[in-house]
């Protein structure tokens, strides 16, 4: 794919619609941007997921990425999901809303010129956790079905491609990171109990619990920081990927010396900044299996 020049990302390579509500589980309405191609389509789709540590952060940190990828043939819908707190756990919620927004993009291909068959999801830190729990174990009794009454329950929550940046795909073994490093444990506000307390919900929450044969036609994109100092890039992505690749997947990676954590939300300046050093990596791998 050819990469654009910079002038590509101006508003009139792309469309906006903001705030769209894409479900309301439990109460609260769910909402996402769409940065949608201009032209007739239909266009593949991406459905990202913000990091923030399962407990913050917001859809508008993709606002760099949105332009970028539309101006280059790839909508991107990237939503806000149900954030945990003390006392509110919200696994295995966050990835129901995220299969959520999976059956809304599929069902809206029409409208929003989209390709049904060609739908996506990514993800950053916390996000990439979700995006990989959905992508990997949409149809597992945990997280299917889980909101008969949605709008468009009876869509396929299946996808093509799973892009990751600095991900959680073992959580338990960042719950052990939080404990020593931080006085209050992200990890159990998400699942809402210890290992102590429930192992199981470790195992469940895990994307690299999900990488097994049957799953394989899933193409993987993970991208990380050579030096991440948060969430450790050989225990997450580099345990990942050799489970992937053990289990057959087609799977790349993105290892960016010198990088730590939080540079997805930058500015995508080729080639001086992280985010555009992974950019047209990216690119070439959605050319292929999106």
């Amino acid at each position: 794919m050819t990469t654009l020049s910079p002038e590509a990302d101006k508003k009139d390579a792309f469309e906006t619609r903001m705030g769209l509500t894409y479900a309301t589980h439990d109460g609260v309405a769910l909402a996402g941007d769409f940065y949608v191609p201009k032209g007739a389509g239909p266009f593949p789709v991406l459905v990202a997921l913000h990091g923030g540590g399962w407990v913050q952060g917001v859809r508008g940190a993709f606002q760099y990425w949105g332009p970028y990828l539309a101006a280059r043939g790839y909508a991107l819908f990237t939503i806000s999901y149900r954030l945990a707190k003390a006392g509110q756990k919200t696994f295995p919620e966050a990835v129901h809303d995220a299969l959520a927004a999976v059956q809304f993009v599929r069902a809206g291909a029409p409208e929003h010129k989209l390709d049904p068959e060609r739908v996506g999801l990514m993800g950053a830190s916390a996000g990439a956790n979700l995006a990989a729990l959905a992508a990997l174990g949409h149809d597992s009794a945990l997280f299917k079905g889980a909101y008969p009454q949605d709008t468009h329950a009876h869509v396929s929550t299946k996808v093509k491609a799973l892009v990751g940046v600095y991900g959680v795909y073992d959580v338990l073994a960042m719950w052990q990171a939080y404990q020593l490093g931080s006085p209050e444990n992200n990890i159990e506000k998400f699942l809402g109990a210890s290992p102590a307390d429930n192992r199981q919900v470790y195992f469940d929450a895990s994307p690299i619990s999900y990488a097994v044969r049957a799953k394989n036609d899933i193409g993987v994109f993970l991208a990380a920081g050579a030096e991440d100092d948060l969430v450790d890039r050989r225990t997450h992505t580099d345990a990942f990927l050799l489970a992937l690749k053990q289990a057959g997947f087609f799977a790349r990676t993105c290892i960016l010396p010198g990088a730590g954590h939080y540079w997805m939300n930058d500015p995508i300046d080729e080639p001086s900044s992280y985010t555009g050093f992974m950019a047209p990596r990216l690119l070439r791998f959605l050319a292929e299996r999106l």
